[in-house]
Order: structure tokens, then sequence, then C-alpha cells
């Protein structure tokens, strides 16, 4: 049974995918490379949109904030569990692991919110073009972004406040590769249902609210396609957003698994597999699916190369 002990422990020891030696070398080079990847795909992409005037668009502006959170994102996790699974250390210090934890809230909020605001922007685009650059100004995007990050701001605090105001008791071991919200609180020996709930009822609203913008957007621009007169037309607006709703299931599909259902805290085994999807490989995904999926990116790509 779990017991209240209001020692404050000093590390916690990260159990995420332990195996054999081999299989630990193996996942340090997977990791490193996929993080290498990362940061290369999206830095090289946000010079790209700045080097073309032609990009210089509200969509490319999302695009760019996106891909600079992506590698924020991705370097508050992959570095580290790389190092880890490289040299066995498995222990991470009480204030590391709050940090860790803060951030990756705050970035992973801060993505769903941004994925809302491009279905927005390109729900304009398409069923209101001619009030496109009215509506989408850029005070409206820099507002938009802003919100974004002031609502990850509010999320990443209540939810590592919550999570390290528990006890945790001796030997703390978390189940997972890195400090994720739900492993932290199952390693409490706290009662933790009201985390649990505080989760269920912070989290779930963000994910839902968010995923709802979507929908309403792509249905409203599904409607307004079917509805063009051309098959030019249809063609047109169905590449401008194939890329951004590859990356909205790729998104919402693993973090609406994660934490918008009851019981999340406490099937941990589950969340380490399904947690590398978007906390590395998405990341590392998007600038390629933006490029090989938009031809306006791969037209400034190959004129920049030419260059």
């Amino acid at each position: 049974a779990k017991m209240e002990n209001h020692t404050r422990i000093s590390e916690f020891i990260l159990v995420g995918f332990r195996s054999h030696p081999g299989s630990q070398l193996l996942l340090s080079a997977l990791f490193s490379t996929m993080y290498i990847v990362t940061v290369v795909g999206n830095v090289c992409m946000i010079l790209i949109i700045r080097m073309d005037p032609k990009l210089h668009t509200p969509m490319y502006f999302f695009l760019e904030n996106l891909s600079t959170l992506d590698i924020c994102y991705s370097s508050v996790i992959t570095p580290r569990a790389a190092l880890t699974f490289l040299l066995g250390r498995r222990s991470i210090s009480y204030n590391g692991c709050a940090s860790q934890m803060f951030f990756f809230s705050l970035f992973g909020t801060t993505e769903a919110f941004f994925l809302a605001a491009m279905a927005f922007d390109r729900f304009t685009a398409i069923c209101s073009p001619l009030l496109y650059q009215v509506i989408m100004s850029r005070r409206l995007c820099v507002l938009l972004v802003m919100g974004s990050y002031l609502s990850g701001c509010i999320n990443c605090t209540i939810q590592t406040g919550f999570t390290f105001s528990l006890s945790f008791c001796g030997h703390t071991e978390i189940n997972h590769f890195f400090c994720e919200v739900a492993a932290v609180i199952h390693a409490s020996c706290s009662d933790t249902f009201l985390n649990e709930l505080v989760m269920l009822a912070v989290c779930g609203p963000i994910i839902v609210g968010t995923a709802l913008v979507v929908f309403i957007s792509y249905g409203c621009i599904i409607i307004t396609i079917v509805q063009m007169p051309s098959a030019e037309s249809r063609h047109k607006a169905v590449s401008t957003c194939s890329s951004h709703l590859m990356t909205i299931c790729l998104f919402f599909g693993t973090v609406f698994f994660m934490y918008a259902q009851p019981g999340a805290a406490s099937s941990p085994h589950k969340s380490n597999t399904i947690s590398v999807f978007y906390t590395v490989v998405i990341p590392m995904l998007n600038p390629f699916i933006y490029t090989l999926r938009n031809r306006e990116v791969k037209g400034s790509l190959k004129k920049q190369l030419k260059r």
C-alpha cells in the first residue's frame, strides 16, 4: 500500500525501456540520429521560409513557429534519453525532473494550440479567401502564437505544481524514459486521485477543445472543397491542407490516447512506446511532411539549392 512520507527525495530513477546493454546502445544511437534529423530538418524549414519572400504569409508564419517549437520540444526529451541509454545512468535529480516536466508540458500544450491555429488559418484561406488577408492579419497571427504559449504556461504550471506537491518515498522509480506527468504521479506514495482528476480536467478540455477547432475547421473546408466548380480548384485546396492534416492525425491521435481518457495515469507501461511518437518521431517528421507535400516549399527549396 502507498504510505505518506513527506521527506523530500533528491532524485528519481528512470526505468523506461530497460533491457540488455546491446539494446540500450541501439536505442541511444536511434534517439541521437532522430534528434539530429529533427534539428537539421526544422532549422532548414525555418531558413527556407525566412529566405523566400513568397513564403512570408500567415500559414508559413505558423509553420516557422511550429518548427522552432519542435526543436525545443524534442530538445527537452531526446538528448537526455539518448545519454541515459548510452551511459546507463538512469538517475535524474528532483529539480531536473520537475524542470523537464515543466518544459515538456509547456511545449506539448503549445503545439496543440499551434495546430488548432493553423487549422483556423486554412479554414479562413479556403472558406473566406476574399477576407483572408483582412482576418489573418499580422497582429492576429502574433496574438494566436502568444496565446498558445500562454495556454501552455498555464497548463505546465498547474501540472508541475500539483505533481510535485505529492510525496515520494525512498527509492522512487519512474516507469518511463523521461519525467512524464502520468508516470511521475504513478510513482508517488501519496493518494493520487486528485492529481489524476486534475490531469483529466485540465488536459482533457485542452485536447478536446483544440481537436474540436480542427474538426470544425476541416468539416467546413471539406464542404467548401466539394462545392468548388473545377477539379483544379479542388486539387489546389486539398494540397494546401494535406500536410497539416497528416500532422494533426499523428499528434492528436497519440496525445488523445495518452491524456484524454480516464485511467491514463494508472497505466504507465503502455505509454513508453506511444510517447516516443509525439516527443521524438513527430517533431522529426513534420519538416519532411510539409516539404514533400507542399509545392511552394519544394519550389523554394529547389530555388535555394540552385543558388
